[in-house]
């Protein structure tokens, strides 16, 4: 289980010491939770069967797991609330909003210079960002497998894989072998991804193994940048992730307005606004 502090000048990720049996059943509602989204409909039967545990284990798993307000019971079995829809496969997000995804990309470069040590979260916007990193002299860590694959052909960034269980709607690793390898490294910049961002909710994702990975890394960056596209405004998906108080930089494709613009000025998160035809800072 993960603990997430901030104090008034630096963020603080603090692991807790459990029994061993606290950090196997907290993983196990997390695939829980994954395989329910993934099949939508479940019954109680199949859950037993697919994690090996007596229908009384699942029972008290379930009653953590809906409190969440995303999944509820039926009879025999669980559901996700139709509101609630799963993410969609890497392939089927990659070419929605194509175009202002790669302009996210080609923008969030000109922050990266030569010799800094960058990560690149998973997602379909930060993948985009090897295109306008090949010719840098960078360290790349990430646990994008997109990236990495991408990377292959670019011998000047230096290139660190996060190892762990491979999601495969998100092309990530995840898990307590990523979390380890994570908490050792220092990181100059953080190019993160969202599944939405609100002023009430501040940046969430779908993923919950995920965001563990995200807090880890937001905690061991010294700037922070956020790329999502405006469609991502004013959205909330399962997990909050960070609070824009962690978030140096937002860079997009149009303007927040309203609550959310006002919340990211009253935390001090810089915006930079990409369109097919210029760049601006406000």
């Amino acid at each position: 289980m993960i603990g997430y502090f901030k104090s008034s000048d630096k963020r603080l990720l603090i692991f807790f010491g459990y029994t061993k049996e606290t950090p196997m059943r907290t993983t196990r509602l997390e695939d829980i939770e994954n395989f329910i989204y993934a099949n939508r409909t479940v019954s109680l039967d199949r859950l037993c069967e697919e994690f090996s545990v007596s229908k009384n284990t699942i029972r008290r798993d379930i009653d953590e797991i809906v409190k969440s307000g995303k999944i509820e019971k039926i009879y025999g079995g669980v559901r996700l609330i139709k509101e609630n829809i799963p993410l969609l496969p890497f392939t089927d997000r990659n070419v929605k909003n194509l175009a202002v995804k790669k302009q996210i990309a080609q923008v969030a470069c000109d922050y990266v210079k030569d010799k800094d040590i960058i990560f690149i979260d998973s997602g379909t916007t930060t993948c985009h960002m090897i295109e306008w990193l090949q010719d840098k002299e960078i360290t790349v860590i990430t646990n994008n497998l997109e990236f990495l694959v991408q990377s292959v052909s670019y011998p000047k960034i230096r290139v660190f894989s996060l190892s762990g269980e491979l999601n495969r709607n998100t092309l990530s690793f995840t898990g307590i072998h990523t979390l380890n390898i994570l908490k050792e490294y220092n990181i100059a910049k953080a190019f993160m991804a969202a599944t939405g961002i609100s002023a009430k909710a501040g940046v969430t994702n779908t993923v919950p193994a995920e965001s563990a990975i995200k807090q880890l890394v937001i905690s061991r960056s010294q700037q922070v940048f956020l790329l999502v596209d405006s469609s991502k405004f004013n959205q909330v998906s399962m997990v909050t992730y960070a609070e824009f108080a962690d978030i140096d930089r937002l860079i997009t494709d149009k303007p927040p307005t309203g609550a959310l613009l006002k919340t990211l000025k009253q935390n001090y998160v810089d915006i930079t606004r990409k369109t097919k035809d210029e760049t601006a800072e406000f």
